[in-house]
Formats: C-alpha cells, structure tokens, sequence
C-alpha cells in the first residue's frame, strides 16, 4: 500500500489483516493436541514496519506464542474465549482502518474530480 498516501493505515490494515489470519488458524486449530496458539504484537509489528521492515517482515517478528490462562492436558494452548476476543477487537480495528482508508480514497477523488 501507499505509504505517503495512507500513512500508517496501509501498513495497519495489513498486520491486522494478518492477525486476522494468525487468529483464525488458532480458532480452527482448537482441538488439535499439542497445538501452540499464535498471535502478532500489534504494536510491535507496526513501529517495525514504521520504521522501514515490509509488513510481512514486521508480522513474522512479532508474532509470539500465547501463554494459556489454564493450560490444557494435551498441550493446546487455544483458549476459545480469548480468541473471540482478540479477534473481535482486531476485526474492529480492521473496519476502522478500512473505514479511514476509504475516506482518504473520496476525499483524493473529489480533489481529482475538482469538486
């Protein structure tokens, strides 16, 4: 995405698209023995990519292994209730980002249009 076009949008919606991904294979994963739920630090995968790592360079660095609440007896870390919840707030985040991206994309057309 356009990084002076969009600022730090494009970079944003990118890691939460991600996120969403990395959160989604978790939920899938939940009865799976042994499975290692997964989850990007948000905040650190953005000041990397602020600071020049590709989106998927910062992704793939900052994404860590949950520590479970109360670990299960064959060794999965998925804990359903925390997964809803972080994918809930990063499909929030998702639409706001999305939501500003289209705003900046309306407001360049308008100026393009001359209106």
């Amino acid at each position: 995405m356009g990084s002076t076009l969009f600022g730090i949008h494009g970079d944003a919606l990118q890691l939460r698209s991600q996120r969403l991904g990395l959160i989604t294979s978790n939920i899938a994963n939940a009865g799976t023995p042994g499975y290692k739920a997964r989850d990007i630090d948000f905040a650190a995968a953005l000041q990397a990519s602020q600071q020049g790592s590709s989106a998927d360079a910062a992704a793939s660095a900052a994404t860590r292994y949950r520590v479970p609440v109360m670990p299960s007896l064959d060794g999965n870390t998925v804990e359903m209730a925390t997964e809803q919840v972080a994918f809930a707030e990063t499909a929030t985040g998702y639409q706001a980002t999305l939501g500003f991206i289209r705003g900046r994309v309306e407001t360049v057309t308008r100026a393009l249009k001359g209106e």
